[in-house]
């Protein structure tokens, strides 16, 4: 794959001479290739609203990202490519997949320009990563999977049906969690406008359980499709997060 050119040295290929740009030039450059990578990998990140929440230091977007920043530094050192997707509902930023070394650098700034924002759609992730992925290759999903249509879901399940490696990463605040509200609270939805006061006490084992529920579905739903799940807090400590995902990939592969 093109990358850029360079001036001619004595020893580079004269195959990859670019005759065009002596021509308008009147000097001899020679086009450099990306090598071609044992791996592709796609970041594919939830961008909506929910995944801006923090009731600690971190919230779910910093957590995501920083991940996926970590895992496309460890790709890129073995020279594999690496793309990211970050998906809100109307909208998507993405960075092509490439292997380069200055590369990393051009993911790093692209976490630093998307804000998370508007509703869930897993639909348009899937769609998303299909698009960017037509051959077999590594995608990591970061999500919250709060999304209120379960065809998103099932569509980002069916892509292992392209071969895809597919790992995801469930990002959950520990608030969410643990829910360790206590005095009357005013809960605000953060993708539409619905709000409700409730008492925190006559709510909690309901919420837990519908919670517990809705994780084991996802987690059932992976573990059908041989799909990698990790649950991921925001209170957890991220080098915990990626020796864990790291240490079970390695016992998967034996």
């Amino acid at each position: 794959e093109f990358s850029e050119h360079k001036d001619y040295s004595p020893g580079d290929e004269i195959r990859h001479l670019d005759w065009k740009a002596f021509g308008k030039f009147d000097k001899y450059y020679v086009k450099q290739f990306e090598h071609e990578s044992n791996l592709r990998a796609l970041m594919a990140i939830d961008a909506s609203a929910s995944m801006a929440y923090q009731s600690g230091p971190l919230s779910k977007w910093d957590v995501a990202c920083t991940l996926a920043g970590a895992l496309s530094y460890l790709l890129i050192r073995q020279q594999d490519a690496v793309g990211l997707a970050m998906v809100q509902k109307g909208g998507q930023h993405e960075v092509a997949i490439r292997s380069s070394a200055n590369h990393l650098q051009v993911l790093f700034e692209a976490f630093e320009t998307v804000t998370p924002r508007g509703q869930t759609d897993l639909s348009a992730l899937a769609q998303t990563a299909s698009e960017r992925l037509p051959r077999r290759s590594l995608l990591f999903v970061f999500s919250d999977f709060f999304d209120e249509r379960e065809e998103g879901l099932r569509r980002l399940i069916q892509l292992k049906k392209q071969k895809h490696d597919i790992t995801f990463f469930h990002v959950l605040d520990s608030a969410e969690l643990d829910f360790p509200f206590k005095d009357t609270t005013l809960f605000e939805s953060m993708e539409d406008e619905r709000r409700v006061e409730v008492q925190p006490a006559e709510l909690k084992d309901s919420y837990l359980a519908e919670l517990q529920a809705f994780i084991k579905t996802v987690r059932l739903e992976c573990s059908k499709a041989d799909i990698y799940y990790q649950q991921v807090r925001t209170d957890q400590r991220l080098d915990a997060s990626l020796r864990q995902f790291l240490s079970r990939r390695r016992e998967r592969r034996k």
